[in-house]
């Protein structure tokens, strides 16, 4: 199969696609990637040698360029890692989220039905369902919980995925929508929570924890993410919404504490600042549909994952000081500048 992953220099999409490129051999995988602020290059060095990898820079509102990349590549497959993802930045710039998340997904499934892709999958979050109360720790996320978002991040993720369901019953599209819970593991872009503790414990810099640190996460692997998707892709039902969840609920202050912990660093380092604005208090997500139909169950728990992934970043601080430090961003112009397909 030839698949396009999009986004796949992100933190999510660049794990999907380390771990295609490397269990399907026999596959093409092609990158397509707008290297926006969270956009890499660097994640993908252990792959971008390989025979069935390709790298395509590009945007996937730009209805030319995808057109002109579908007729071109008659990709199978397309998975739609693409979005602007972090809550704060869409308080302050709702319009960006808007034009990636919606406009660029209406623009992928335009392409994808004039030519004929026997499957697309739109990768989404937990968050369009909002949050449940700190006080009914019985109550789940499931596919037929209703949709009631907090924020423009996840009023345009939930837009996307209401579109994608229209164009399946309109259009006869085959797709299906994966929403997972919290996901953490190597490659994490350093504003968010897991790496921006392990990296401002290792400086001995103050730790902003939002509110009390009450908000309750559900927290899963990539790499379990990874393979719930290519399961989904594979043999989920074509218009079928499946949740992806970890089963590993843990306060913000928790992950902190586990954090300075395992790295040996005192609690006096974190500092409480004002909560932001509309924050979801707890997601927690019921998998039982991916596990009984697909027989899909996560490797990890988040005991084990977590010390694994703070060692990983211990071993790879090349990597995301260049992020901090911006030297990742020349990456692009480095190695892929004379080699790209365009």
């Amino acid at each position: 199969m030839k698949i396009l992953v999009t986004g796949g220099a992100g933190f999510i999409g660049g794990n999907f696609v380390h771990y295609m490129v490397n269990k399907y051999p026999e596959d093409t995988i092609i990158n397509l990637d707008l290297l926006t602020y969270a956009g890499n290059l660097e994640t993908l060095k252990p792959v971008e040698d390989k025979p069935n990898y390709r790298f395509v820079k590009g945007d996937i509102a730009d209805r030319k360029f995808i057109f002109e990349l579908f007729e071109k590549e008659r990709p199978d497959v397309v998975i739609n890692f693409a979005a602007e993802s972090h809550v704060d930045r869409s308080i302050s710039d709702p319009e960006s989220f808007v034009r990636t998340n919606v406009l660029g997904t209406t623009t992928l499934m335009d392409a994808a039905r004039e030519f004929k892709v026997k499957r697309y999958h739109q990768v989404s979050t937990d968050e369009v369902y909002g949050d449940l109360p700190l006080d009914r720790p019985d109550l789940f996320f499931t596919e037929e919980t209703p949709l009631h978002t907090s924020s423009p991040y996840s009023s345009s993720k939930a837009a996307a995925d209401l579109f994608v369901l229209a164009y399946h019953r309109t259009y006869g599209l085959p797709v299906t929508i994966s929403r997972c819970s919290n996901n953490y593991g190597p490659y994490h872009f350093p504003e968010k929570l897991i790496p921006l503790i392990i990296s401002r414990a290792l400086a001995n810099e103050e730790l902003p924890v939002y509110g009390k640190g009450e908000n309750i996460r559900d927290w899963l692997h990539v790499k379990d993410h990874c393979s719930a998707i290519d399961l989904i892709v594979r043999k989920g039902r074509v218009g079928e919404v499946y949740n992806v969840g970890g089963h590993n609920e843990r306060t913000n202050l928790e992950v902190v504490k586990t954090i300075l912990k395992v790295l040996d660093k005192p609690e006096s380092l974190i500092r409480f600042v004002t909560d932001r604005p509309g924050h979801d208090m707890r997601y927690a997500i019921d998998p039982t549909k991916i596990e009984n139909e697909l027989g899909w169950k996560p490797e990890y728990n988040f005991d084990t994952g977590i010390v694994q992934t703070i060692e990983w970043y211990l071993n790879n601080r090349e990597w995301w000081e260049h992020i901090l430090s911006g030297e990742y961003t020349k990456y692009f112009e480095e190695m892929y500048a004379d080699r790209l397909d365009s």
